[in-house]
């Protein structure tokens, strides 16, 4: 059994900010760094961080081989991953004092993912392999039928979540990892338990994993709901705190772990993630959240 992780791969420009720019305001930035990041490379990541090596798939632009090498010294099977001429995808990121962003992504190589690419990939997946996609590479519709007739275990994080997105055969989906704002986009509800309902409702064959951001996180099939508080820390930079919930959720799961550790890692983990300016390279490893737990629980940090 394998998990292949379908998804972007980006790089990270990052300008900290008093406050996030405003409508026809120009603004100077106080700092600028440059990271390795996309939802998808950020979520694989998070898998290997976790003790599970996963495949990544997704396209490279010309100049982005150097995401491939990075990919590959974090343990990720690099296979699938593979070359455009287009520019590689790539995010704008203002992070303002209080540790709040704002994100404009161009997707670049990403959408330039062709049916052929994924016919190539999942031939070499089999029946209760894992997929683990999200909305930012091109043909998702596609690579979700796919994969759901090969018999693959699907998830997805619906994040940016569009209009496109809500059109694609979301019924195919077995769990769902997503946030408050997504939750309330699928289902038009605007409290949790609303939003609950309508997430069963509409799709009675999945489960969910909605994150809560400071409020922790909730698990829920229709019948059982497992609760795991936020970890209070002081946050520099949120940018793939999702994302690090999401690789170690599944990794938990793969692993055979409850529910409610693999809550808990995840919790954990993303709140690790938050104390350090970017996403890719803000992932712990299971070790250091393993540590981390151990101490929070000997006093030295408050949950």
């Amino acid at each position: 059994m394998k998990i292949l992780n379908f998804g972007s791969v980006n790089i990270d420009k990052v300008y900290k900010v008093n406050e996030v720019v405003g409508k026809k305001e120009t603004i100077s930035s106080k700092e600028y760094v440059e990271l390795i990041g996309g939802k998808g490379l950020n979520q694989s990541v998070a898998i290997s961080c976790a003790g599970i090596k996963p495949f990544h798939a997704g396209k490279i632009g010309a100049e982005g081989e150097f995401l491939k090498t990075f990919m590959k010294n974090k343990g990720i099977d690099t296979e699938f991953v593979f070359k455009s001429n287009n520019v590689s995808g790539h995010a704008v990121i203002q992070v303002d004092q209080h540790g709040e962003n704002a994100i404009i992504v161009h997707g670049g190589s990403n959408h330039e993912i062709t049916v052929e690419d994924i016919d190539q990939v999942l031939s070499k997946f089999d029946r209760n392999d894992w997929l683990l996609i999200q909305n930012e590479i091109s043909n998702l519709d596609y690579l979700i039928q796919a994969a759901s007739k090969k018999g693959m275990k699907i998830f997805l994080n619906p994040s940016p979540i569009t209009e496109e997105l809500l059109s694609h055969p979301l019924e195919l989906i077995d769990t769902f990892i997503l946030n408050e704002v997504e939750g309330s986009r699928l289902t038009s509800a605007t409290d949790v338990e609303t939003i609950l309902e309508g997430l069963t409702l509409r799709f009675p064959d999945a489960d969910f994993i909605l994150t809560l951001g400071e409020k922790g996180s909730l698990y829920y099939d229709g019948s059982h709901k497992y609760i795991q508080n936020a970890f209070k820390v002081d946050a520099v930079d949120p940018t793939g705190a999702g994302d690090t919930y999401t690789g170690y959720y599944l990794a938990g799961r793969f692993n055979g772990w409850s529910i409610e550790d693999s809550m808990k890692f995840a919790s954990a983990a993303s709140a690790i993630s938050v104390t350090q300016l970017g996403a890719s390279n803000s992932i712990p490893t299971l070790q250091q959240v393993s540590d981390w737990l151990e101490r929070m629980g000997s006093g030295e940090w408050e949950n």
